[in-house]
């Protein structure tokens, strides 16, 4: 057996129609003087292969410890969590040790460079692990990352010996050493000036358009929004996707109460939909496929909203008669009671 084929790299082959990742009913507390402090509650939520997705809240909002439950580093008080074929909370740690290394690239908030090694021994120090790439072609390799991240020229340097956002950059490339099929990164820009975060971003985009999965952990909104996905998550729980997609600029907690407040509806392919005639005033929010609204005073109008698109009733209201209609595809539509809620000034979406 040739030297190269002694280190080939494990393959990763997934059905990329099932997604790669599913974190199931998960709850997370942790146990004080006090008693238990929950910090997840109730997480359901999927990853699909390419897909670069953005977790935002508020510090202590619980975002670090569901990253943490997708990296082992943590494991639910209940629930699964399941990577590819691997229900990961049940590895012992030597397992799961080996599986991280060659599976996911970890970008901790604060380096966790080790503080004796150069920066390109630090770089290195994953594929020495996991035993990855011949040896003779590991610090090549490593020396290609450090210019990805633009830190060739600082290699033989100690960490103490560079700036805090240097030290970051490095954690980037040490992340891609083994070329996981998993990114993990909790706050990856925090400390990084505008132009290098920038190129951080950049980098990720690029593990995107390789097929690579990314899920990165910030309280930047913009920067959240350079992802594909984005997902909210409010005192340990998650925010209803479609709502944080329909309201990027609303405040935390109102996506919360909304969230909580929600009412799944689904109609079948052209079904009449019914509002409520009890005064009620509601927000009506397309969740899966598309709804139909026709005026028929005074002249007939029709406007199709697709998902991610909503209206209030106070925007019907103005209608005069109206009817509701799913499309041919059905419709999965929230129905959101807003009385006695402080409302953003809207009554439909801008299309």
């Amino acid at each position: 057996m040739s030297l190269r084929n002694s280190y080939e790299l494990p393959s990763f082959d997934w059905d990329c129609s099932r997604p790669l990742i599913e974190m199931c009913e998960i709850d997370k507390s942790f146990k004080t003087i006090a008693g238990d402090v929950p910090v997840l509650k109730t997480i359901n939520v999927d990853f699909q292969c390419g897909q670069f997705v953005s977790v935002v809240g508020r510090s202590g909002s619980g975002k670090s410890t569901l990253v943490n439950m997708l990296t082992g580093i943590d494991h639910p008080t209940r629930g699964s969590v399941r990577v590819a074929d691997k229900l990961i909370h049940q590895m012992s740690e030597s397992k799961m040790s080996i599986w991280r290394g060659r599976n996911l690239g970890i970008v901790f908030q604060f380096f966790q460079l080790l503080p004796m090694l150069s920066l390109l021994e630090n770089v290195m120090l994953p594929m020495d692990f996991c035993g990855l790439y011949p040896p003779a072609e590991r610090e090549n390799r490593a020396m290609a990352l450090l210019a990805q991240v633009g830190l060739e020229k600082f290699a033989h340097k100690m960490p103490g010996a560079v700036a805090g956002g240097q030290q970051q950059s490095v954690a980037v490339a040490r992340a891609l050493a083994n070329d996981p099929p998993i990114l993990i990164a909790d706050e990856p820009t925090g400390n990084l000036d505008g132009r290098t975060a920038e190129q951080v971003i950049h980098l990720f985009e690029e593990q995107v358009s390789l097929g690579k999965t990314v899920i990165m952990v910030t309280h930047d909104r913009d920067l959240a929004r350079r992802a594909g996905r984005v997902l909210v998550i409010v005192d340990g729980e998650l925010v209803k996707e479609v709502l944080a997609q329909a309201f990027p600029e609303m405040r935390h907690r109102h996506l919360l109460e909304f969230s909580h407040r929600a009412q799944l509806k689904i109609y079948p392919a052209g079904q009449l939909i019914p509002v409520p005639a009890d005064g009620t005033e509601c927000l009506f929010l397309i969740q899966h496929g598309e709804l139909q609204v026709t005026s028929t005073q005074p002249d007939e109008m029709a406007q199709n909203f697709r998902p991610a698109e909503w209206f209030t009733q106070a925007w019907l209201n103005r209608l005069g008669r109206f009817t509701l209609k799913a499309s041919p595809a059905g419709v999965e539509l929230l129905e959101i009671p807003t009385t006695g809620v402080v409302m953003p000034d809207m009554e439909r979406s801008q299309l």
